[in-house]
């Protein structure tokens, strides 16, 4: 039986006028990785705002994890485990990448806040804290200021800090974006380990990406979902060629 932990019927949002999302309906199954893609102006980056509440539909209904959302504010929805990598986050440049792994595991399990030096002595916030910088391929540079890093390591630590908060479901907006060719291989590569063991919405422009992680795929063109299907389903979808992929070309 097909469970699914997030459900979005019927939403509408305006912006002065604009139909940014019109009645879009999708469904993202549990354990799946659910690729979202389209043109600029498809209203993606819109649909993940209003899934983790930075703004209210005028209509519609999402149901996540069997509640609705409607009245839930953003860290609500974090709490049930709705994680959005870099909205959960703004990475502390001058602390080191196990410090802001460590702060969100802290953050998380409700931890008070001692003083800093307790905080990075607490074995209780660090090992799961390394455990987790070891699963996204960090954990060489757990002492290394943020700062430091290469703009793929911080959006790969922009992810680890979204898993410290235990999710059950991760949001990714164009996680690729300025990225080197090594960079998003490297990321595509963790991207696929994580997917065995959380349901993900993926907003992606990089279409490599897309069909190498994607389970199922939904195209928005003007805030509606024409087309919903498999990899190859969607390829070979004459609608979706002339919207979207016959711009790759």
């Amino acid at each position: 039986m097909t469970v699914n932990i997030l459900t979005v019927e019927k939403l509408v949002k305006h912006y002065d006028g604009l139909l940014a999302t019109d009645e879009l309906s999708i469904d993202v199954r549990d354990g799946e990785l659910h690729a979202i893609i389209g043109p600029n102006g498809a209203g993606k980056t819109t649909l993940i705002k209003q899934l983790t509440g930075e703004i209210s539909p005028d209509s519609g209904r999402i149901t996540f994890a069997g509640r609705n959302l409607r009245r839930l504010t953003e860290p609500q929805r974090s709490h049930i485990g709705l994680a959005r990598s870099f909205q959960i986050t703004s990475l502390f440049k001058n602390f080191t990448v196990l410090d802001n792994v460590r702060l969100a595991v802290q953050a998380h399990s409700g931890h008070s806040f001692h003083f800093w030096r307790k905080v990075k002595d607490d074995d209780r916030l660090t090992e799961p804290a390394l455990d987790i910088l070891r699963e996204m391929g960090l954990d060489d540079r757990a002492e290394t200021l943020v700062a430091n890093l290469s703009h793929g390591e911080q959006r790969q630590l922009e992810i680890a800090v979204a898993l410290a908060t235990k999710p059950k479901m991760l949001l990714l907006d164009e996680p690729m974006a300025g990225m080197s060719g090594e960079d998003s291989e490297r990321l595509v590569a963790h991207l696929a380990k994580l997917k065995s063991r959380f349901s993900i919405l993926l907003v992606e422009h990089d279409m490599d990406a897309v069909f190498s992680l994607a389970d199922r795929i939904s195209v928005l063109v003007y805030g509606q979902a024409i087309a919903t299907g498999t990899p190859e389903e969607i390829r070979s979808n004459e609608k979706v060629r002339q919207a979207y992929l016959g711009e790759e070309e």
